[in-house]
């Protein structure tokens, strides 16, 4: 049985509640124990055991916390739109129908280079301290195309979601009712070996309330778990349908009417908000205060794809969340590890309490306040992903 030992760690964040009554779980000059992945003991540094330790790391009294969970991603495409990227910063309002243009990309890319683009972007997620990620189809549109994205998905997370329902693509656009039809049937039976989770983009220029709710019912009848992109560009039924389905979560949501919130604050949704979107769209930013006011459980993600928002740092995130979206850096910080696991309905990572995945990142700082206090610095010196160092 390998036993690792980290000790002498100046903060850290457990996310365990039963530790000090804050979200955060802190414990000062802290230590824990793994033993084969999985953490064993945590508690302040003076009452560890050194026996039997295969392994010391000593964190020379830098903070360390979970590694994050980043619950809404899109990796597996071909090409970018820095193009489009660039006419947006100069006026042009942002809109689904971009996504035809990586369809086109995608679907004329190998397996190879579209299992060598989601690598690079999955390595550059846990260099930043990434260690649990979701990622999802949707750029491939046809049986086949669909089919090949999820399994290049299934070779870099078991989080793996069907987004047939992405947009209706160019060959369907006077007939959506047939491409609802094919998702529904062939599509979704060709993704099924590879997906765990169902996602539809319901807002305006994807998919209807009506279309959605047909989609992810067959989804949940063959066994997928729903999930569902809402409220995005304009307000809609998107939430509530969510709630509706008792999905895991809605993502986005930047458009919420007391309704919506209400709703959500009663149910175990989660509410995933994507920061990087609004930045790259310039778009304007939902207020999370209300959010966390009514009880609604909160996650960040960081919604990487070419078009709306092409970054996977969850530090980034963290920083607008704070800056533009009035989390607290507590806040922020819960929301994109525990609050993340939450919308993948997992209880072994978002934490470091006792019988938790060994995810963990060492900070090149005494405190995590950094993280949103110093944004664009690489703050990640070390992270660990099952107990094995992977940075």
């Amino acid at each position: 049985m390998s036993r690792t030992l980290v000790v002498n760690i100046g903060l850290l964040v457990t996310n365990d509640l039963s530790v000090d009554g804050g979200p955060l779980g802190v414990i000062e000059n802290a230590a824990f124990i793994v033993e084969d992945e999985i953490v064993t003991w945590v508690g302040a540094n003076g009452d560890v055991s050194h026996k039997d330790v295969s392994n010391t790391v000593d964190a020379h009294g830098r903070c360390v916390i979970p590694g994050f969970v980043d619950s809404h991603s899109h990796l597996v495409f071909a090409g970018d739109r820095s193009a489009e990227f660039r006419a947006r910063m100069q006026g042009e309002p942002y809109a689904a129908g971009g996504i035809n243009y990586t369809v086109e990309l995608t679907r004329a890319a190998s397996n190879g280079d579209l299992l060598a683009s989601a690598r690079r972007l999955f390595a550059e997620a846990t260099a930043s301290g990434t260690t649990t990620m979701e990622t999802k189809s949707g750029y491939g549109l046809t049986v086949d195309d669909e089919a090949r994205s999820l399994a290049v998905a299934k070779q870099i997370t078991d989080e793996t979601t069907f987004l047939g329902a992405h947009i209706v693509p160019k060959e369907f656009k006077s007939s959506p009712e047939d491409y609802v039809d094919l998702v529904c049937g062939p599509m979704l039976d060709a993704a099924l070996p590879n997906s765990k989770w169902i996602d539809v983009f319901c807002d305006k220029g994807a998919f209807t309330a009506d279309q959605a709710r047909r989609i992810l019912s067959a989804g949940m009848a063959k066994g997928l778990l729903p999930r569902l992109h809402a409220n995005q560009l304009e307000p809609g039924e998107g939430v509530q349908l969510g709630v509706e389905l008792g999905a895991a979560s809605v993502d986005h949501v930047s458009h919420l009417s007391d309704a919506d919130v209400a709703a959500l604050s009663k149910s175990k949704t989660v509410a995933t908000l994507l920061p990087g979107a609004e930045f790259s769209t310039r778009s304007a930013y939902p207020d999370a205060r209300r959010l966390f006011e009514a009880g609604v459980t909160v996650a960040l993600a960081s919604d990487c794809n070419p078009g709306s928002s092409y970054t996977t740092s969850m530090p980034f995130v963290i920083a607008v969340a704070v800056r533009d979206m009035y989390f607290s850096p507590e806040q922020a910080l819960w929301s994109a590890t525990k609050g993340g696991a939450q919308a993948l309905r997992r209880t072994d990572v978002g934490h470091l309490g006792k019988g938790a995945s060994a995810d963990f990142s060492i900070l090149g700082t005494h405190t995590y306040m950094h993280l949103a206090y110093r944004p664009g610095v690489q703050l990640i010196d070390e992270v660990w992903r099952h107990g094995v160092r992977v940075k």
